[in-house]
């Protein structure tokens, strides 16, 4: 069973047939799904999770384009980012996909992302953390118990979580080991056709995979990740004989990639501050660059980095003026007119590119974010109840609803609010005390009284069943 995106492949036969999810008895989709929501939870407590709404809305997207040229997709997939500058991607169940930022700073183009993608949502539909448990049906409950323990210590902490899954006895066999490579041949297989029909160019997993091979060939120190899952040249042959098997077409470079890289640099990345904006000085210069308003971007982030806000934003409004669209500028744009209080201009523009795309968490987030500011945080509850409505997992908009109704003076909700918050990092006591809170302040309100007990019920059978994980 693999995490991570990039594990051994171990076998040569190009025709393995689809393995199906024939036989998962063991774990159905509504456990699964169970078991995805609480480890997603664990994951807000303990890893370092991206809150960025443009990066999380381009990785949504990318992954959902991938998504929609997979087969046997039985369960809503989720997108997050997690700020680690090790090169590493990871499935769990109920459609949860993980990537590290590392990813973005190590891949030169969209297309070796999406191999990457395709590959863990492959893991996914296929149903191979499910299936891995099922081989275990015969085992103890310890083992099983200690496997997915493992599983989820290696979410929250893969260098850990790797070590204790080696010391699961389930995995300490051959048979195991065989299996788990067998999952690995079919989730390259299958990606790399998801790859190509969601027209991504097919050579972009081996790219990946030499890169990285060549990188890190003689270096006494590399990345954990290859420690254990290494690359060898038989799984890089492969996917270049697989990818050779498909019409070649050019596939050009996303300019939003590349925004999305410039970014991670500029704020999620090791790069000091002096660092990141000698690295876009210098693509300029040498026009060492895929895009040079990517180079130009990342040169203004990196100047709103260092304080100098006023020659950021020459740079911003002139990528404005050539593609007034962009979300990745609008939400700077709506950084640098927040910073000197022009809260008004920041709203108007932000609802006027709502009217265009009206469901954008870049737009959306943004523009509550600025109501709030501006004092307006009634206008902003519905925007935000919205927002929540079709991405219950995300705790930004929940953050900025307390705010709000802390702001209109409702403190009920506020707490109530927060309590929901809490309960998406797995912290049921906290959430409870926030709703018991919640019930003291709606002591006239019968309806709101009912619902905060439901809550309370709620959190505290959920409490129980992470306990028994």
């Amino acid at each position: 069973m693999a995490l991570f995106s990039i594990a051994p492949l171990g076998f040569a036969n190009n025709d393995l047939p689809d393995l199906g999810t024939a036989a998962v008895n063991t774990f159905s989709l509504e456990k699964e799904n169970s078991y995805g929501d609480a480890y997603m939870r664990v994951i807000r407590s303990s890893a370092p999770m991206l809150n960025d709404p443009v990066l999380n809305q381009y990785l949504t997207e990318l992954g959902n384009r991938l998504v929609a040229h997979a087969t046997g997709v039985k369960t809503p997939f989720y997108f997050f980012l997690l700020r680690n500058d090790e090169i590493n991607a990871f499935a769990f169940f109920g459609g949860h996909v993980g990537v590290h930022t590392g990813l973005f700073l190590n891949a030169d183009n969209e297309s070796q992302i999406a191999s990457v993608l395709g590959h863990e949502i492959t893991h996914v539909t296929q149903r191979h953390l499910a299936r891995s448990l099922e081989a275990q049906q015969k085992s103890s409950p310890a083992t099983i118990a200690g496997l997915l323990g493992a599983i989820l210590l290696t979410i929250a902490a893969p260098q850990v979580g790797m070590a204790a899954m080696a010391t699961t006895q389930a995995l300490a066999t051959q048979a195991q080991i065989n299996y788990t490579r067998l999952h690995e041949k079919e989730a390259d297989r299958i990606g790399m056709q998801i790859l190509v029909d969601a027209g991504f160019d097919p050579n972009g997993a081996a790219d990946f995979f030499s890169k990285l091979a060549t990188r890190y060939r003689f270096t006494t120190k590399p990345p954990q990740m290859l420690l254990t899952h290494p690359l060898p040249e038989s799984r890089i042959a492969e996917a270049r004989n697989r990818a050779a098997q498909y019409p070649h077409r050019y596939v050009a470079d996303n300019l939003d990639f590349q925004l999305a890289k410039a970014r991670i640099q500029v704020r999620f990345s090791s790069y000091s501050e002096e660092a990141a904006l000698a690295l876009f000085n210098d693509q300029l210069r040498k026009n060492s660059y895929q895009f040079e308003e990517a180079a130009q971007y990342g040169k203004a982030l990196a100047l709103l980095r260092a304080e100098k806000a006023e020659e950021s934003e020459v740079i911003i409004d002139q990528l404005l003026a050539k593609d007034p669209n962009n979300l990745f500028y609008i939400d700077t744009k709506t950084d640098l007119l927040l910073e000197r209080h022009q809260h008004q201009q920041a709203i108007d523009l932000l609802k006027q590119e709502r009217k265009l795309k009206p469901t954008s968490q870049v737009v959306n987030i943004n523009l509550a974010n600025a109501l709030i500011e501006n004092g307006q945080a009634k206008q902003a509850i519905p925007l935000l109840e919205d927002m929540i409505f079709l991405d219950k997992q995300n705790q930004l908009p929940l953050q900025l609803l307390s705010d709000a109704y802390k702001q209109t003076g409702n403190r009920a909700m506020e707490h109530f609010a927060k309590a929901e918050t809490m309960a998406l990092a797995a912290d049921y006591d906290g959430a409870i005390d926030q709703l018991n809170f919640a019930y003291r302040l709606s002591e006239k309100n019968p309806l709101q009284l009912a619902k905060i007990e439901a809550r309370i019920r709620q959190f505290k059978q959920s409490k129980k069943q992470l306990e028994l994980l």
